[in-house]
Formats: structure tokens, C-alpha cells, sequence
């Protein structure tokens, strides 16, 4: 080993000083590098700054794969220097990448280190303790964290939508952190925090302006061309990562099945996970050409997509989970349009159009968004209208009384809200032997709303919790309940399509935004429009008067009986030529 460093460096590793050892490891090939720190600190048992030779050897090691050597190394520069933090960070993390999550918090809680280093661990530990499902734990080291830095957008953001999914209400309780007003938590609650904070579309879109300017800078230049192509048919590229068996497939898959080929060719950028699915195959087999990316950089999606000269991109992700926002900042096709991912507005200046209708962005709200809305004749909300085969189901089986008035809402915790609550609590009261039939989302959503409602005098077993089932039962089980009681600002979209599907009349609060207006275009579709009320004390008035008025609930399941789904929303073949005739008015050409 020492021979053939030596042939390399002027003298032997082992009287390096510790710099002279970091430059000349700085162009060395990984593996000698690795080897140059292990014969220095072999020849160097006393010097102080061994501590800082191991941690640079751990950080060698792990970029090599090796994360078992870089946890040893780690922990040497730890007992070398025991408030060495940087050494600390990095062994949770090697931790945790071995599937160490209760070490990885060991080593984060134990480390000893001053404020800098402390706001670290705490929001490492906050991180994991929420990829966990521990979200009071995470809520509390993230609070933690801001009280030593309360100028942290990604914290600030991230406690706040842990307060919205715990159900830790009131979410935005400033006294919580000194110094932090309501004003900074509306700019940073980031973007699906936004639609769940405030029906106010303006204040939505500066929020998640600030969160675009922090995450997603400009790419250095234009891929497409400004003026188009001149291709026979159109080519329309869907980008997603959720093809697979998600929401989203489940509305897109027969709109992609139904595109007429004599006019479109279909291309998907699919960086997917392959679960398997039938839903996933279904997808693929509808697309004219699946092109896989998730190995891809964002810049190199960009660029297969301008080989591909795609006339529109349709981006399924706005800035959900797996989004490429990167991608469209290199505007890779000439005319690029968000659908359905993210239902607000998302000021990039490279998209041209948010796909919508006429109810969620009335024309009046059109200025408030970015970017442009393009409404569709009717309803915005592509569906399947294929009818999936349902399994028997029963009250008995899903824990819910045999009589007596189901009120449900399956939608996740983060969307509701304490005066939402309140509200749903007060129906219950007001109409007897009723139960709130829910989603089982978190341990502490499900505390926090047990409690609360039995400090309003609501029982325990008048909340029933629905587990989390396969796709067909969770549908099937649709049908149990008698009335959907929807959440605000943040509307059901697909949950109360399926809804409306089985025949379970769906009361929606509309409001200013789109998030807050999905369902109250969906009860619209299906000659409904007494199911979207307008206010809080109308929609509390509204369910109550349906829970006790057999007669007035009889014809709200008698105006969805039969085939109204099926021939308003789930009408596929007009909404698919809705939509292309859209994308034709749209396209560029030379």
C-alpha cells in the first residue's frame, strides 16, 4: 500500500499534514484516496486532528458505497471529538440508509453540539421521525428546531403541514414560536400545505411562487422551439410519476386508451415505480410509446423529450410527490399544459395552461392563476368509465352501526380542519344515532380528533375509522354510507367522484379556489347543484336537515341511482373529445 502511494505523493502519506493530505486526496481516484486517510491516521495515533481525517475518510467511504467502514469512521472522529456534530449528522444518516432508523435517532439525540449543529439534528430527526408516521414526535423536534432559528422556510413548512396531518389544531399557532407571525407561515407553508391553508387563491399562488423561487431555479435555456413543429398528427407527452396504481391513473387511463391515433400520437415519461399493477398495465398499453426516466436527470428528460419533438406536454404532477418541475423549466415542448396533479395555481413561467372548467376557475378568478386556465365545456375531471368488479360488503364487517345515519368523509387528515370539525361535530349532535365514519390515517390525527370530540360530548364509538383497504373494497364500501360530508378549502376530487359513483350523495363547501370548488363541480355535473353550498352554516344546516328528512335523503340517492354517473361524469367519449379539442386550438405551428 505505502509503495504505491509513495509513487504518487512526494514523501510518505504519514507526514502529510492534515492539508497538504486533503489536496492532494482531492484529485487522487477514490480508492487511493481511501487508502492515503487510512495510512495517514494509521501514522498519525496522536495528532488532534485525527477527528477530522476520519470524518473526511467516512465521507470517502460512504460516496463509495461502502456505509458499513463509513459508520466505523464516523464513530472514531466521534470518540476522537465528541461534539464533533458534522460526524454525527453523517452516521444517522449511514444509519439510516442501512435500515437504522432507531440508531439514526440514538446518534442524532446523543450528539453533543452547539445551536448550528443542534438545528440539524433536530431536523433530521424531525424527518425520520415523520417517514415513520411519528408526526407529534417529528412536530416537536421540528418546533424545537425553530426555536433556536425560526427563519427556516423548509421547517417552517414542514411543521406546518405536520400540525395539518396530526390535526394539531390550531395549525398555525404562532405564540408557539417567538417572533413568527401569521404573515411568514402564509409564505412558506409551501405548495399542498396552501391548499388546505386558505381558500384564497392570490394567497396561494404567493406562496407557492416563494416555494418555486427557493427549489426550482431557471434552467439555462429553451430546448423547444418557439414556434412549433409541423407533425401530421399531434404528439401529446404525458409526464408522470404515477403510473401505477394511484388516483391519478384511475381517471387519466381511459382518456389515454380513447385518443383518437388518426389525429394524436401518445408518448409517456413515466418514472413510475413497477408495482405490478393492473392499473400500471392498463396505462402502459394505452400509450403509443413508453419511455421510462426515472434514471434520467431532470435535464436529460428535458432533452429526450425535445428529441421526441413533443408538440404538448401535459404535466401530471404539478408539485406533488415525484413532480419534475426542473424538466419544464427547460421548456421542452413548445406548449406545456399542468393537469390534475396539482389543483392551484403554479406560477413557472414555463407552463402556458392549467387545464380546468368553467366552475372551479370561474372566468372572473382566471387573473388570480398561473398559468393560464383553459376550461373544458363541462366538467374539468377526466374518469374511467369502465366498471370495476366490486366484493360483497357489509356495515357489520366495517364496524358501523346497522341503523342509523353513516355521515363519511375518506379524504387524508392534512385536508381537514378545526372548524370544519367543529362543524361535523355539531351535525352529529344535532342528528341522533348518527356516526362520522373516517379514513384511518395517523396515530395522532386519530388522538387528537377522538379527544376533541369527546370534549364536545361526542362519544368514542360515534367516530369509526375505516382501515385502509384494497382499491375494489374501498369502493365497494362507498355504497355503505349516507351522505359524504367534504372537506374545506381542500375539496375531495377523485374520493368524491367515486362517491357520486356508488350512489353516496356528496354535500361540498365551494369556495374562492380551485382546490375548494372540485367537488361542487362534480355535484354540478350530475344535476346536483343543492349539494354545493356556499358557506359553513349553510353546509351545517344542509346535512343536518338530510340526515333527519328520510324523504329528502331518498331523492338525493334517486336523482345518482341507475346510470346518472355514467352519463355525466363518467361520459369518456365526449370528455376525450372535449379535451383533443382543446389541444388542437392550443397547438403550435410553423
Amino acid at each position: 500500500m505505502s509503495a504505491a502511494l509513495n509513487a504518487e505523493a512526494p514523501r510518505p502519506i504519514a507526514r502529510f499534514s492534515l492539508a497538504e493530505l486533503m489536496d492532494w486526496t482531492a484529485t487522487a481516484p477514490p480508492a487511493a484516496a481511501i487508502l492515503g486517510y487510512q495510512a495517514w491516521i494509521a501514522g498519525n495515533p496522536a495528532a488532534p486532528e485525527r477527528c477530522a481525517a476520519w470524518f473526511n475518510l467516512g465521507v470517502l467511504l460512504a460516496a463509495n458505497g461502502e456505509l458499513g467502514r463509513a459508520m466505523l469512521a464516523y464513530q472514531n472522529a466521534l470518540a476522537a471529538k465528541p461534539d464533533f456534530y458534522q460526524a454525527a449528522v453523517n452516521l444517522g444518516l449511514a444509519q439510516e440508509a442501512l435500515g437504522q432508523p432507531g440508531a439514526a435517532l440514538a446518534s442524532w439525540q446523543q450528539a453533543l453540539q452547539p445551536a448550528e449543529a443542534r438545528i440539524a439534528l433536530l431536523n433530521h430527526r424531525g424527518r425520520l421521525l415523520e417517514n415513520q408516521g411519528r408526526l407529534a414526535e417529528a412536530e416537536a423536534e421540528l418546533r424545537t428546531s425553530l426555536l433556536l432559528e425560526p427563519h427556516q422556510p423548509d421547517v417552517l413548512q414542514h411543521w406546518s403541514h405536520l400540525r395539518q396531518k396530526g390535526c394539531i389544531w390550531p395549525v398555525a399557532d404562532t405564540a408557539l414560536v417567538p417572533g413568527l407571525t401569521r404573515e411568514t407561515l402564509d409564505h412558506n407553508i409551501g405548495p399542498l400545505g396552501a391548499l388546505a391553508w386558505t381558500d384564497d387563491a392570490a394567497q396561494q399562488r404567493a406562496s407557492v411562487a416563494a416555494w418555486l423561487a427557493r427549489k426550482v431555479p431557471p434552467a439555462p435555456r429553451r430546448l423547444s422551439p418557439e414556434h412549433g413543429y409541423a407533425h401530421s398528427r399531434i404528439r401529446l407527452g404525458y409526464l408522470s410519476s404515477d403510473f401505477c396504481q394511484h388516483a391519478m391513473s384511475f381517471l387519466i387511463v381511459e382518456l389515454l386508451e380513447r385518443h383518437d391515433r388518426t389525429a394524436f400520437e401518445v408518448f409517456g415519461y413515466c418514472s413510475s415505480p413497477e408495482d405490478g399493477s393492473a392499473l400500471r398495465a392498463r396505462v402502459l398499453a394505452a400509450l403509443d410509446h413508453h419511455v421510462p426516466v426515472h434514471r434520467l436527470s431532470e435535464a436529460e428528460t428535458a432533452e429526450r423529450i425535445r428529441a421526441d419533438e413533443i408538440d404538448i406536454l401535459i404535466d401530471l404532477n404539478g408539485l406533488t410527490k415525484g413532480a419534475r418541475a426542473h424538466t419544464l423549466r427547460w421548456k421542452p415542448a413548445p406548449v406545456q399544459v399542468t393537469y390534475l396533479g396539482y389543483i392551484g395555481p403554479l406560477p413557472l413561467p414555463e407552463l402556458d395552461y392549467i387545464l380546468c372548467d368553467n366552475y372551479v376557475i370561474p372566468p372572473e378568478a382566471a387573473p388570480l392563476y398561473a398559468p393560464k386556465p383553459l376550461p373544458l365545456p363541462g366538467l374539468y375531471q377526466a374518469n374511467d368509465s369502465h366498471a370495476p368488479e366490486l366484493p360483497a360488503v357489509s356495515r357489520q364487517e366495517e364496524g358501523l352501526p346497522e341503523r342509523g345515519f353513516v355521515f363519511c368523509c375518506f379524504s387524508n387528515h392534512y385536508k381537514l380542519t378545526e372548524p370544519l370539525f367543529d362543524g361535523w361535530l355539531d351535525i352529529l349532535h344535532r342528528v341522533p344515532g348518527s356516526v362520522l365514519w373516517l379514513a384511518q390515517d395517523n396515530a395522532t390525527s386519530h388522538a387528537n380528533l377522538t379527544q376533541r370530540a369527546a370534549r364536545h360530548g361526542i362519544a368514542p364509538e360515534r367516530l369509526v375509522f375505516a382501515q385502509r383497504v384494497a382499491p375494489a373494497r374501498y369502493l365497494a364500501r362507498m355504497a355503505l354510507a349516507d351522505l359524504f360530508l367534504d372537506t374545506f378549502p381542500y375539496n375531495a376530487g377523485t374520493i368524491a367522484s367515486d362517491a357520486l359513483r356508488m350512489g353516496l350523495p356528496v354535500l361540498t363547501l365551494s369556495g374562492q379556489s380551485f382546490a375548494s370548488r372540485m367537488a361542487g363541480s362534480l355535484v354540478h355535473a350530475v344535476e346536483l347543484p343543492e349539494l354545493a353550498t356556499t358557506s359553513l352554516a349553510d353546509y351545517t344546516e344542509a346535512a343536518v336537515a338530510i340526515g333527519t328528512d328520510a324523504g329528502r335523503h331518498a331523492r338525493l340517492r334517486a336523482a345518482l341511482a341507475g346510470n346518472a354517473w355514467q352519463r355525466h361524469i363518467g361520459d369518456s367519449v365526449g370528455f376525450t373529445a372535449r379535451v383533443e379539442a382543446a389541444f388542437k386550438a392550443i397547438r403550435l405551428t410553423p
